[in-house]
């Protein structure tokens, strides 16, 4: 269906003096049809081909099929009505009218069929923003994929997105392609990674003022109408805090584990324990996997064999015996950190340097706890949350 493919103007102009038999006759309902527009285009949808040529007419049972491009049309309700309601209008007030609605592409697939590759599905989270979540997630990707696994990388914040800038892909723009039937986003590939932000399709420079049912509903196009293809791990870049977003991920795929980033300072674990408990609340219960401490000490470059303890000494491991979860790994505060996430190239990238090697013993210990996990834990189901 495209709006070019356009048959020759129909007349709208319609008599009621054509019904004094009370016949309806097929040339009636396509001229009431034809006074239907539709908003997205402002054609009206005989011209648009959106009625199916399956009409039928028994005395006044009127029945026909108008075709969509997507099952989310968000048009596809309101243009049901105004075809009902053309027609009682232009033909008879008492015709009964039964539309069925079809669409071009096939709808997106429920569970468990919605990431039917993805093995492992680890949301990186943090109860407090500025903690370097982002940076953790970014950097465990990509020591992932060093390591050899199929690696896909979601940025999940909606309204802060920072993956696209840390990766060096500011620029890139998504396209679609149609597979089985569906117009699905190809993640964009980087660093071996498949990666897909919010940030390919909003202006960087404008805030992204959204209602949070909006927000809930770009994620799930990243998520399920995305051709992510057979990953090992997917890893999940969460926004900071517990939010509508933590809740549309558990509603909408079980996350096999989630991984708490945090820094040493009291205000940061008191977050921190937060986000542990979310996760662990009986109407959730996603494992967690473990805790990781970001800027546990601050390394001069000239010194790399001192350390010191800026924003306190060993918070994120006391955090972890008293919840009884592991301790990940330990991130120290170096300046080439900061500057290769700027720069697009995260530090996982040089394994040969201290951070580097943090991030792939960091990605090591996640993928033994993700065995250990699937090992002594049944398989993570949806979340079923009412209100």
């Amino acid at each position: 269906m495209t709006p070019n493919d356009t048959p020759e103007k129909q007349n709208i102009s319609i008599s009621r003096d054509s019904l004094s038999d009370g016949t309806i006759y097929p040339a009636l309902i396509m001229n009431a049809l034809s006074t239907v527009r539709y908003p997205g285009t402002g054609k009206n949808i005989v011209e648009m081909k959106m009625v199916e040529d399956d009409l039928r007419i028994a005395g006044l049972h009127v029945s026909f099929t108008l075709i969509f491009d997507k099952p989310t049309d968000p048009f596809m309700k309101s243009m049901v009505k105004a075809c009902e309601a053309a027609i009682h209008a232009y033909v008879n007030h008492d015709v009964e009218v039964e539309i069925k609605t079809k669409t071009l592409q096939a709808p997106r697939p429920d569970l468990p069929d919605l990431l039917p590759g993805v093995k492992n599905i680890i949301a990186v989270s943090s109860g407090k923003g500025g903690v370097g979540k982002s940076t953790v997630a970014a950097n465990l990707a990509i020591a992932l994929a060093r390591l050899g696994f199929r690696v896909g990388l979601l940025d999940c914040d909606i309204f802060g997105p920072s993956i696209p800038k840390m990766f060096g892909i500011e620029d890139a723009r998504p396209y679609s392609d149609r597979i089985d039937g569906r117009d699905l986003i190809i993640p964009v590939e980087q660093f071996g990674i498949k990666v897909l932000s919010i940030g390919f399709f909003v202006d960087p420079g404008q805030a992204t003022i959204w209602r949070g049912g909006m927000a809930s509903n770009a994620l799930k196009q990243l998520i399920g109408d995305a051709h992510w293809g057979d990953l090992d791990y997917f890893i999940l870049d969460t926004p900071p805090g517990t939010s509508d977003i933590h809740l549309t991920l558990v509603q909408t795929i079980p996350l096999t584990g989630a991984v708490i980033v945090s820094t040493p300072q009291a205000v940061a674990l008191a977050d921190a324990r937060k986000g542990i408990n979310m996760y662990q609340n009986e109407k959730i219960s996603v494992p967690i996997l473990g805790l990781v401490e970001n800027m546990s000490w601050f390394t001069p470059a000239e010194h790399p064999e001192e350390k010191y303890y800026l924003f306190g000494r060993d918070g994120v491991g006391q955090l972890a015996s008293e919840m009884n979860v592991p301790l990940l790994g330990q991130i120290p505060v170096v300046q080439s950190i900061c500057q290769s996430g700027d720069d697009g190239m995260p530090a996982a990238l040089h394994p040969e340097q201290p951070t580097g090697q943090a991030f792939m013993q960091l990605a090591a210990r996640v993928v033994t706890q993700t065995d250990r996990r699937n090992a002594e834990q049944a398989p993570t189901t949806v979340v079923q949350m009412k209100g």
